[in-house]
C-alpha cells in the first residue's frame, strides 16, 4: 500500500509540474497580449493537452514502456524508481533555475534501468532517440531563424511582407490564439506519455486509460501553478511582439508532434528555446547571445541532469536489490 500510494504522489507531482511548466510556452504570449483571459487560457491548455494525448500519445508511451527497456524487466518497483530518478533530476535542474526536459530525464532513467538490468534496446536509444535529440533543436533554431529573416530587420526588399503581416492585426490575433492551442495539443501529443510509458510498461495501466487519467492533471498543474509562470512568461515575451512569440510557438509544437509520430520522447524546453536563440541572435547578434553566462549554463545543466538520472536510476535498483 505504501508503494501504491507513493507511485500514485510521484504520478500526480510529476504530471502537475508538467503542466505548471507546459502552460507558459503555449499560451504567455496571447495571454499577455490581453488576448484571452486567464481562465479560459487554462481550460483551453487543458483540453487540447488532453486531445493531443489521446489522438498521438501512444507512440511515445510504446517507445517509453517497451522498446528501450523489455517489458519483462519494468516491474512495479522499477516503474516507481524510474519516476523517482527523473523527479529528483528535475528538482536538481529547477534548484539551478535551468528548465529542464522531463522526456530527456525520463528516458535517462529508462537507460538507467536497462544499463543495470544489462536489457537495453540501444538501437532505439542511438538510432531514434538521441540523433532526433541533436537534429530537432537545430531544426528548431534554424527553421525560426529563416523565417523571421524574411521579415526582421525591416528592409526595402521584405518591407512589403512587414506591412502585410502587421497590417492585419485582428487576423495575426487569432493566429496566436490557434497556434496556442497548437502547442497545447502537441504538449499532449509527447509529454504525458512520461508519466503514463513506465506505468505501461509494468503492466499497471494501459495506454489509452492512462493518457485518459494524466492529461487531466497536467490542466490540474496549469491551474495549481502555472499562472505564476503564465504572468511572467507573459510579460516577458510580448515586448518581443505577438507575430514573434506566435512564430516561435508554432515551430516549437511542430517539431515536438514530428517526435511524437516517431515516438520520441522529446524536449519541449529545448525546441522552445532554440527557437528563442534564434530570434535572440537575429537581434542581438550569435556572439552576445553565446557568450552570455545563463546560455553557457543553460547547455551545462541539459548535459548533465540525464546523466545525473541515468546514474540516480541505476544507483536505486542497485540499494533496492541489496538493501
Amino acid at each position: 500500500m505504501f508503494k501504491l500510494i507513493s507511485l500514485t504522489l510521484l504520478v500526480v507531482f510529476f504530471a502537475i509540474n508538467m503542466g505548471a511548466s507546459g502552460i507558459a510556452p503555449s499560451f504567455a504570449s496571447v495571454y499577455g497580449a490581453k488576448l484571452i483571459r486567464k481562465k479560459k487560457a487554462l481550460l483551453l491548455f487543458t483540453f487540447f493537452v488532453i486531445l493531443g494525448a489521446v489522438i498521438l500519445g501512444k507512440n511515445v508511451s510504446i517507445t517509453l514502456g517497451k522498446n528501450l527497456l523489455p517489458k519483462e524487466f519494468l516491474s512495479f518497483d522499477v516503474a516507481l524508481i524510474i519516476l523517482a530518478s527523473a523527479a529528483i533530476s528535475l528538482f536538481v535542474a529547477n534548484i539551478l533555475k535551468i528548465p529542464q526536459s522531463t522526456s530527456q530525464v525520463t528516458v535517462g532513467a529508462v537507460v538507467g534501468a536497462g544499463l543495470y538490468f544489462e536489457h537495453l534496446f540501444f538501437r532505439t536509444l542511438f538510432v531514434r532517440i538521441i540523433p532526433m535529440w541533436i537534429i530537432l533543436p537545430l531544426l528548431s533554431y534554424f527553421s525560426t531563424l529563416l523565417l523571421y529573416r524574411r521579415i526582421y530587420p525591416p528592409k526595402h526588399d521584405n518591407l512589403h511582407i512587414y506591412e502585410k503581416i502587421f497590417a492585419n492585426d485582428r487576423k495575426l490575433k487569432i493566429a496566436a490564439l490557434i497556434v496556442s492551442c497548437y502547442v497545447a495539443f502537441a504538449i499532449g501529443s509527447n509529454n504525458v506519455a512520461n508519466a503514463v510509458g513506465p506505468l505501461f510498461g509494468a503492466g499497471i495501466i494501459k495506454i489509452i486509460p492512462g493518457l485518459l487519467i494524466i492529461s487531466p492533471i497536467f490542466g490540474l498543474g496549469a491551474w495549481l501553478l502555472g499562472k505564476g509562470p503564465l504572468e511572467t512568461a507573459g510579460q516577458e515575451i510580448v515586448p518581443l511582439g505577438t507575430f514573434s512569440a506566435t512564430l516561435v510557438s508554432f515551430v516549437t509544437a511542430t517539431f515536438l508532434l514530428i517526435a511524437s509520430v516517431f515516438g520520441v520522447p522529446q524536449s519541449l524546453v529545448q525546441l522552445n528555446l532554440f527557437s528563442i536563440f534564434a530570434v535572440s541572435c537575429l537581434k542581438n547578434g550569435h556572439k552576445n547571445t553565446i557568450d552570455r553566462h545563463i546560455i553557457r549554463k543553460t547547455f551545462l545543466v541539459w548535459l548533465i541532469t540525464p546523466f545525473l538520472s541515468v546514474g540516480l536510476s541505476y544507483l536505486f535498483l542497485f540499494l533496492n536489490k541489496h538493501l
